[in-house]
């Protein structure tokens, strides 16, 4: 069965950026699982899925534009300690939760003060070409369920 609109895809990937460092990988885990055509994932890998088959391996290079975007210097800015949480000695790379408005994210820190700290709201991977080694496990089409609340359910998928 081929990838198309509606179909549960389960797959194990290596991602690796430009110059070959592997970033994750689901391999020696339970494999990664979508519904396609949901925004499930990043816009650049769901193109380069579409069309592929059961067992099917392929290399998706993914640019920046259509993986986490670009970066924004304007998403670095200084915040008061007290807005983050985290636990022991904040330090520059560290990865904390913000409080906002819109309830907690996900930010780097880029330098650790006493009162505040400066915060890159970017995404980790943002502005990097993103280079992914796929394996197809399986295709099928979705259920009822998993098409009305627009995710996999199950392994490798959500969990209600």
């Amino acid at each position: 069965m081929q990838i198309g609109p509606d179909t549960v895809v389960t797959f194990h990937y290596t991602l690796r950026d430009e110059s070959g460092v592997e970033l994750e990988s689901s391999r020696g885990a339970d494999p990664a699982a979508y519904l396609h055509g949901a925004n499930n994932i990043i816009p650049g890998l769901e193109s380069a899925m579409a069309g592929q088959s059961d067992g099917d391996t392929f290399t998706a290079t993914v640019s920046p534009a259509d993986g986490y975007g670009l970066r924004h210097p304007e998403k670095v800015q200084r915040v008061p300690i007290k807005h983050l949480s985290f636990k022991g000695k904040l330090s520059a790379g560290d990865v904390v939760q913000l409080s906002t408005d819109d309830g907690m994210r996900t930010v780097t820190v880029t330098k650790a003060g006493r009162h505040t700290a400066d915060i890159d709201t970017n995404h980790p991977l943002a502005g990097q070409t993103l280079v992914f080694d796929i394996e197809v496990s399986e295709v099928r089409n979705a259920t009822a369920e998993e098409l009305t609340h627009r995710h996999v359910h199950g392994p490798g998928g959500h969990h209600h």
